[in-house]
């Protein structure tokens, strides 16, 4: 008997933890079937099921607004190399490593990313002003993600 649950419903339910955690993929084993799903920023969850259970149509998960096109193309756009936490500043209550408008050189630090209890400094890749920052402070964060612009 398959107790993974593979109605779209039960799906959908899975899509909604996945965004609420900052979960990228899930998946379920139960002795002959397994169900995976994966959510990627800009398209619905992929919905793998295996061994002997019927497919369901993925549900569309919320997920967080990707960045426009023009952003992620732009040629001083700054993307996370990770999934994690983004962190403005380094620490609560000081000031944040860089504003809009800002001069930055390439390599000094614009941002922090947090990820399994490490902070990973995200240095800026040439020199140039900040045009956009595109993230909130303390918050969750995509691989290939647009996090700032620099010009």
């Amino acid at each position: 008997m398959n107790r993974i649950p593979t109605d779209p419903d039960s799906i959908r339910r899975l899509a909604v933890i996945m965004a609420e955690t900052g979960l990228t993929e899930l998946e379920m084993v139960d002795k002959d079937s397994r169900i995976r799903v994966v959510r990627g920023g800009a398209t619905a969850p992929i919905v793998t099921v295996a061994a002997g259970t019927s497919a369901t149509t993925p549900a569309a998960a919320p997920a967080p607004v990707p960045a426009p096109v023009a952003d992620a193309s732009h040629p001083g756009a700054v993307t996370s190399p990770m999934v994690g936490v983004a962190y403005l500043s380094p620490e609560p209550g000081s000031p944040h490593f860089v504003s809009v408008g800002q001069q930055v050189t390439a390599g000094q630090t614009v941002l922090l990313i947090e990820a399994m209890k490490t902070f990973n400094q995200i240095k800026a890749p040439k020199a140039g002003t900040v045009t956009r920052i595109l993230v909130e402070n303390s918050a969750p964060v995509e691989y290939g993600e647009v996090l700032l612009i620099v010009d």
